[in-house]
């Protein structure tokens, strides 16, 4: 469990669009760890935790896209039932908020990936961490 940095950028929503934004990094050798989209009538919001997020913002500003960075919690837990609440109760007991998650995990895998923001990122891992 680690404090991590989570890109946002903010993009066109038409076809093609994210294929682009994956292959640049993919030149560069930038590794997306966890990727979740949003998307409005417009545009559409790819926040992602990367292996180089300097190298990345680098690709996206010589491409003049937005970028904005966050902390964020990137955690490995158990894929099981309770889980989650289990980590929502721990951070609500210390008034910790989670703003959003999101995580993608196999049903056959022991353990999941999830990446958490906060409304306190350093006391959110110091709860989950005792």
């Amino acid at each position: 469990m680690e404090i991590t940095k989570q890109l946002a950028i903010f993009l066109d929503n038409r076809p093609g669009t994210l294929a682009r934004v994956c292959e640049a990094l993919s030149k560069v050798k930038v590794n997306i760890y966890a990727i979740t989209t949003s998307d409005t009538v417009d545009h559409t919001v790819i926040r992602m935790v990367v292996s180089d997020s300097r190298k990345a913002i680098d690709v996206f500003e010589e491409h003049g896209t937005l970028v904005v960075e966050d902390d964020v919690i990137m955690l490995e837990g158990d894929n099981k039932s309770g889980s989650l609440a289990n980590i929502a109760n721990k951070l609500a007991g210390a008034g910790v908020n989670i703003e959003y998650c999101y995580s993608a995990t196999s049903p056959n895998a022991k353990k999941g990936l999830m990446i958490l923001r906060t409304s306190n990122a350093q006391k959110a891992l110091k709860v989950l961490n005792t």
